[in-house]
């Protein structure tokens, strides 16, 4: 259960991270690759995406932790081992980041959730 939290809360944060990126804040250099200060229409709805995302990554983490029960357990197997394989993406895609703040800051939190779903798909 310490994994999921630590997976939930890692991920409440980048839901407050993507929430300042769409009202605007001067965050830009830390995602969608770096290149803007304050993200343009398009990487604000594409942060707004993110976060309905995030909702559903921490739902699955939450069901296969054993907290929450909405999917059948084969799903949820199968969707905890490509959310792992999807951080893990995310971490090759913000180690080569031009953007040295997502590089220094994004890699790590992906590496993080990447762990955090090894270890709920391993249990």
């Amino acid at each position: 259960m310490v994994a999921a939290v630590v997976g939930v809360v890692l991920l409440g944060c980048l839901a407050v991270f993507q929430v300042s990126l769409i009202a605007g804040a001067p965050l830009g250099r830390f995602a969608w690759g770096g290149q803007h200060v304050v993200l343009p229409t398009a990487l604000r709805i594409g942060s707004a995406v993110s976060l309905v995302l995030y909702g559903l990554f921490a739902a699955l983490i939450l069901q296969v932790a054993g907290a929450l029960d909405v999917l059948p357990r084969g799903v949820a197997d199968v969707a905890i081992w490509v959310l792992t394989a999807y951080f893990a993406v995310g971490v090759l895609m913000n180690a080569v980041s031009r953007s040295v703040p997502e590089r220094l800051v994004m890699t790590p939190v992906a590496l993080a959730l990447a762990v955090v779903c090894l270890v709920l798909a391993l249990q």
